[in-house]
């Protein structure tokens, strides 16, 4: 037996019980040890480990087989021999088998016990299986499941890791490289890029701690969830998801300000208004995402490190005052989208093709995506107000199948399916040298529809003439440059 009490105690010699008959019972209460010997504890049977926040890992439990009670600091190790006792050939159900099994044994060909048992081997791990306690027991906010749970889930992960990270990384690099003036629209799709940029990042940190920690989470739950980790991807994941519903809430404001002072110039949006709304929307942000860090609920309380913490009445008013915010932001977007379709439906009302049409996109687009984003809402203020419909393990489901749903659509729907991202990366893919010929007829149809009048047919037809040599020359995207 190991004295207790001891804070200077931090470490034991890897060897130090190898070949000893003991101990039967190892006692290291209210120390500084971080990790247990590797070997020499087959004759532990009871293990005593409480108030030891440094011992984050278990060794090998092949060591540990005689072990029948064990008082540990974290639930989660708890979870390491409910899982082996789940896999264990000793359990309870398969001794009852064997117990079944025996009436139809021929005893007159068996001599004795010890051939039965050389025979049927498992019967001597049902006859010697016993009872084991373990304390504290895993709670419903950390079950005994890996951090991901679920093999189709890992896959789904990764999939739409790779297209949110992809999509977004194109968005940006297109946007920001583009000679094109950085309009209104422009910025606000860089900001919304960027936003689900770190949502992907979020989900990749997920997927490769759960790929690192697969059938031994247990081991590496504490350091993760207690550690700098699970910190920065809970930033990661309430900051993009914040800064992705103030940018869409923006946008559609922007649109509903545009397109119902259509004939009043002098009343657009400028861009140093949207600058100023997007600086808010970054500092609103980044506070909400930073709270957790100083002790406003906390991103360590569940494996995918979000915060649901609501303990006290400041987390539990933190968790609330977030979803209603996100609800009134969808509110706010379904109040100007019914004013936009409003003012497009008066026949006095003079509006452009171009603002109609646009509107129209959005309004499909924004509405998926706050539709993506209701049943997370409804089951979060539920938990939120202490009735939770749906257990951690099932809301790892519904949030990576809808919560990050948005990060992956936002970058196709509402910029790489449009032409004008089709023109930027032409554009840029011929400062590399590669598609030169669509590149130029992009460039020549920008420089025809500043010099036409789109309601002159006669003008339109003959320039329409000169670009049917473009039409017909365009074979592939990437040409080498001696082809060009």
């Amino acid at each position: 037996r190991i004295l207790k009490d001891n804070m200077h105690l931090s470490k034991i010699h890897n060897a130090a019980f190898e070949g000893a008959v003991g101990p039967a019972v190892l006692d290291v209460s209210s120390t500084a040890l971080q990790a247990l010997p590797t070997w020499g504890l087959t004759a532990v049977k009871v293990l005593k480990a409480r108030s030891t926040p440094a011992l984050k890992t278990l060794p090998p439990l092949e060591n540990l087989l005689d072990l029948q009670e064990a008082e540990l600091t974290y639930p989660s190790h708890c979870c390491a021999f409910h899982n082996r006792r789940l896999h264990n050939r000793s359990d309870p159900e398969l001794c009852l088998a064997w117990l079944l099994k025996l009436d139809t044994l021929d005893f007159s060909k068996l001599s004795d016990l010890q051939e039965i048992n050389f025979h049927y081997p498992d019967m001597e791990l049902c006859i010697n299986s016993r009872p084991f306690k373990c304390s504290p027991k895993p709670d419903a906010f950390n079950p005994c499941e890996d951090l991901l749970g679920y093999d189709f889930l890992r896959c789904i992960t990764w999939v739409i890791t790779a297209s949110a990270l992809m999509g977004n990384l194109a968005v940006l690099v297109v946007l920001l490289s583009s000679p094109q003036k950085m309009t209104v629209s422009r910025f606000l799709m860089c900001n919304l890029a960027f936003a689900d940029l770190c949502m992907g990042l979020y989900l990749l940190l997920i997927a490769l701690v759960d790929h690192w920690s697969r059938r031994e989470y247990y081991n590496h739950a504490m350091a993760w969830q207690t550690g700098t980790g699970c910190s920065v991807a809970g930033f990661l994941t309430v900051f993009a998801s914040e800064l992705s519903v103030y940018t869409l809430t923006t946008i559609t404001l922007e649109r509903w300000h545009t397109i119902t002072n259509a004939m009043q110039t002098d009343r657009r949006l400028r861009p140093r208004h949207v600058v100023a709304m997007m600086a808010a929307g970054w500092g609103f942000s980044l506070l909400v995402a930073l709270l957790p860090v100083f002790g406003v609920s906390n991103y360590s309380k569940v494996s995918i490190c979000l915060p649901m913490d609501i303990e006290t009445p400041a987390s539990q008013g933190y968790v609330v005052a977030l979803l209603v915010l996100n609800m009134a932001a969808f509110l706010t977007v379904c109040a100007c989208y019914v004013g936009i379709y409003l003012s497009v439906r008066k026949p006095n009302m003079a509006t452009r093709h171009g603002d109609t049409r646009i509107a129209k996109r959005m309004a499909v687009l924004i509405f998926t995506d706050f539709l993506c984003m209701a049943p997370i809402s409804f089951f979060a203020i539920s938990a939120a107000m202490r009735m939770p419909l749906i257990t951690v393990s099932q809301s790892k489901i519904l949030l990576v199948l809808f919560y990050p749903i948005n990060s992956l659509c936002n970058p196709f729907l509402y910029t790489i399916f449009t032409r004008a991202f089709r023109r930027d990366m032409y554009m840029l893919l011929s400062r590399c040298g590669y598609c030169q010929m669509q590149a130029e007829f992009y460039r020549l149809q920008g420089l025809s529809g500043v010099a036409l009048d789109p309601r002159n047919k006669r003008s339109r037809k003959s320039h329409s003439n000169q670009f049917q040599g473009y039409h017909i020359k365009l074979r592939g995207c990437f040409i080498s440059k001696g082809a060009t």
